[in-house]
């Protein structure tokens, strides 16, 4: 066999316009040919019989199961889409509340860590001095909440009158 390439040839089918090879090979020495070149010699040659036979067989069965499908497959009623959508809501908000759950407890980790690393890091301080100056700059606990009031009626009162001594009679204690 010489290793000149000859483009197929183009024949009337069925399908249309169908390649065939130019050159037929005999099957001793389609053997002998590596399975690339029989691969491609192949793509043009007519499919054998049980090749033809299985593809038909695998056409119908698709057939047959596309059929089965479409029966087996009854439109819901509106009551029954209704459920449908209460469900897939209830599902996403169990997902949400899940998802929420996470980053909460992310962020608790997180600030955990946190104030275990800056407790850490005032503890190693040398002198004391300089752990009450970080712990006052860099609070391991970082405090979001409004401290509000937290004096009673009695402490208010005392605090207010403090404030309007002008002239410290209350804290002046000369004896």
């Amino acid at each position: 066999m010489s290793n000149k390439k000859l483009p197929p040839v183009k024949n009337g089918d069925e399908e249309g316009l169908r390649f065939t090879n130019r050159k037929k090979i005999s099957p001793a020495e389609l053997k002998k040919l590596a399975p690339q070149q029989r691969s491609r010699y192949l793509a043009y040659e007519e499919p054998s019989k049980e090749v033809t036979d299985a593809r038909q067989a695998s056409m119908k069965r698709l057939i047959d199961q596309k059929k089965q499908y479409e029966k087996q497959f009854v439109p819901l009623s509106n009551e029954e889409e209704e459920e449908r959508d209460k469900h897939a809501k209830l599902i996403g908000q169990l997902k949400a509340a899940e998802a929420r759950n996470r980053l909460r407890i992310m962020r608790l980790r997180y600030q955990a860590n946190r104030a275990q690393e800056i407790s850490h890091l005032i503890a190693c301080q040398p002198v004391a001095l300089k752990a009450v100056r970080l712990q006052a700059l860099v609070p391991p606990y970082f405090e979001m909440k409004d401290k509000g009031d937290n004096l009673d009626k009695f402490d208010r009162k005392r605090v207010e009158d403090l404030l309007e001594d002008a002239k410290g009679l209350i804290t002046n204690r000369t004896s």
